[in-house]
C-alpha cells in the first residue's frame, strides 16, 4: 500500500467480509500511528485483524531514540491483545494467542517486534489451527428460546430489526418473518441482508431510514433485534424487546430487554423459528405493503434524470440498476453514504461493507480493494465522495500496480457535503466545507486506470457500464449537485 492507513482499512474490511483475519504491518513510530485509524475501525466494528509493528531496538528503548513512541500504550485502547515479542522463543505462542484473541474476541491483536529481535534466526513447526481454537457456533438454552417464542406468540405487531450480526443469515431471518407475519427492517450495516424487492423488507431504520420502517417500529408492540449494535444512527426505541446477539455484553446495551438470547444468529434464529407458532396477520401485512408502496412512490417522485449537476438520488438509481447482482460494494463515509442508505436498492446476493461505528472517511477505496482480493470472481465496487476519495487517492496506484479490477464511483460535489448539512442542521453558518476540485477522471488516467468524467445526466448509464466492463481498475467522476437538499 502507499499508506499504512489503507493497509489497516483493508485488513478491517477483509475481516468484516470474510470473518477471517488479515495482517497489516507498519514500522515503528509513524508507521504505527498511521495504522491507528484503520485499526480503530476494526476494533469498533469487531473485525478480526492482526497488526505487526516494529519497535526500537532494546538497547535504546526509553532513551528518546528516533521515531520511538510508546506503541503498546498507543494501541492499548483499540486492541484485544497487545504484546511485545522480546524473545524468539515466544514467537509461536504469541502468534497463536494473537490469532485466537482476534477471532474469538473479534478485534485487533497487535504484536510489536523490536528491531534487534527481527534480525534473529528462528525455526519452528507451525502450530496447527485445527484443535487450537473453540467453535463459536453456540445456542442459548431451550428454556429461554421457549420463553422468547411465548412472547412472540402473544404479540400482535412484531417487527424484526436485523443488523450486521445477522449478515449471511438472510434466509433464516426471512423464514422467521414469514412464519410470524412480521416486517423486517435493517440497520444501515445490515442493508444487504435482504433483497430490496422482498415484500416483508421495509428498508433501513434510523436517521438514514425509510418512513415505512420508522412508522412500523413506532407502532410495534414487540421488537426482535438480531445482531444490532443499537448505535445512535439506528435509533432503536425503548420497546418490549427480544434481543439476539453473540456478545453477552451487547444484551440490554441501551435498556432492559424481555429476553436476551446469547448465541450465533445462525443457530438461534432457526431455533426460534422452530419454536414459534405460525401467524396469519392479513390486516397487518396489508398495512406493511401500503407503507412500503408509499415509500417507493416517494423515491420515484424524487427521481430526477434531467437536473444538472446530477442529483444523488438519480445516481443511486442508475448504480442500483447497473451494478452486478453479486457485487461487493464498499461505501465511504460522507454524504454519499446517506444517499446509498436511503436510495440504493440492494439485492440479496450483493454485499456491502463500510466503516460502521467509527464512521471514518477514506474507507471506501480500501474496502473495495480488500473485496477484490477476497472475492476475485465478484465485482468490487467503491461508492465514495470527492472528500473521502482524496484522503486515500494515492492507493489508486496500488490498484493499477496489482491490476485489482476495482470500480470507483465518485460523487464529486466539491464539498464536504455531510459536514455542510450537519452545520446547517445545527443552525451554524457554513464554514470550511468547500473543496478545491481537480479532474479526478484525468488523475485516474495518470495512475493507469480508466477514468471517465460525467457531467450530463444522459451520459451516466453508459459511463457506468463502460467502467464495469473494463477488465482492470476504473473510476467514474460524477459531477454531483451540492445543493440537493
Amino acid at each position: 500500500m502507499r499508506h499504512e492507513e489503507v493497509a489497516a482499512f483493508m485488513a478491517s474490511a477483509y475481516g468484516k467480509l470474510t470473518g477471517n483475519t488479515a495482517v497489516c504491518i507498519g514500522v515503528f513510530g509513524p508507521g504505527a500511528t498511521n495504522l491507528v485509524t484503520g485499526l480503530a475501525d476494526a476494533h469498533l466494528d469487531h473485525s478480526p485483524v492482526i497488526a505487526l509493528t516494529g519497535l526500537v531496538p532494546h538497547r535504546v528503548k526509553g532513551t528518546g531514540a528516533e521515531q520511538e513512541i510508546n506503541q503498546i500504550a498507543l494501541l492499548a485502547p483499540i486492541t484485544v491483545y497487545n504484546e511485545v515479542l522480546s524473545d524468539v522463543e515466544q514467537t509461536t505462542s504469541l502468534v497463536t494467542q494473537a490469532f485466537k484473541r482476534a477471532i474469538l474476541s473479534r478485534g485487533v491483536a497487535h504484536i510489536g517486534v523490536p528491531n534487534d529481535v527481527q534480525k534473529l534466526p528462528y525455526e519452528a513447526e507451525p502450530r496447527p489451527f485445527q484443535g487450537s481454537i473453540a467453535n463459536v457456533a453456540y445456542l442459548q438454552s431451550p428454556r429461554l428460546i421457549m420463553e422468547a417464542a411465548r412472547i412472540i406468540n402473544i404479540s400482535e405487531r412484531p417487527v424484526i430489526i436485523a443488523g450486521w450480526g445477522a449478515m449471511g443469515k438472510g434466509p433464516a431471518v426471512l423464514n422467521l418473518a414469514k412464519k410470524i407475519s412480521a416486517p423486517v427492517a435493517t440497520t444501515l450495516r445490515g442493508k444487504s441482508l435482504l433483497d430490496g424487492s422482498e415484500p416483508l423488507y421495509v428498508g433501513c431504520h434510523g436517521s438514514l431510514g425509510t418512513t415505512a420502517a420508522t412508522e412500523l417500529v413506532l407502532k410495534s408492540d414487540l421488537l426482535i433485534t438480531i445482531g444490532c449494535s443499537f448505535s445512535d444512527l439506528t435509533m432503536i426505541p425503548k420497546k418490549r424487546t427480544i434481543q439476539v446477539d453473540i456478545d453477552p455484553l451487547m444484551i440490554a446495551r441501551r435498556y432492559p430487554v424481555e429476553v436476551g438470547l446469547v448465541g450465533n444468529s445462525s443457530e438461534v434464529v432457526p431455533a426460534l423459528s422452530d419454536a414459534v407458532d405460525s401467524k396469519m396477520r392479513g390486516e397487518y401485512m396489508d398495512e406493511v405493503a401500503k407503507l412500503k408502496n408509499t415509500w417507493m412512490e416517494l423515491l420515484t417522485f424524487e427521481y430526477d434524470d434531467k437536473s444538472k449537476p446530477l442529483r444523488p438520488l438519480y445516481i443511486m438509481k442508475i448504480l442500483s440498476d447497473e451494478i452486478s447482482a453479486d457485487a461487493i460494494i464498499s461505501v465511504d463515509t460522507g454524504e454519499n453514504l446517506w444517499w446509498f442508505g436511503r436510495n440504493f436498492s440492494m439485492r440479496s446476493t450483493q454485499t456491502h461493507v463500510m466503516s460502521g461505528i467509527l464512521g471514518s472517511m477514506g474507507f471506501g477505496l480500501p474496502g473495495a480493494m480488500a473485496a477484490s482480493l477476497a472475492y476475485p470472481g465478484r465485482q468490487a465496487v467503491c461508492i465514495t465522495g470527492d472528500g473521502g476519495f482524496s484522503m486515500v487517492m494515492a492507493d489508486l496506484l496500488t490498484c493499477t500496480k496489482y491490476e485489482l479490477p476495482v470500480k470507483v464511483f465518485v460523487l464529486n460535489n466539491g464539498q464536504l457535503g455531510m459536514i455542510m448539512q450537519e452545520q446547517r442542521t445545527e443552525n451554524y453558518p457554513n464554514w470550511a466545507t468547500d473543496l478545491r476540485s481537480i479532474n479526478i477522471a484525468e488523475y485516474a488516467g495518470i495512475c493507469g486506470a480508466v477514468g471517465i468524467k460525467v457531467e450530463e445526466p444522459d451520459d451516466l448509464r453508459s459511463a457506468i457500464r463502460k467502467a464495469l466492463d473494463v477488465k482492470g481498475p476504473a473510476l467514474v467522476d460524477i459531477i454531483t449537485d451540492p445543493k440537493r437538499f
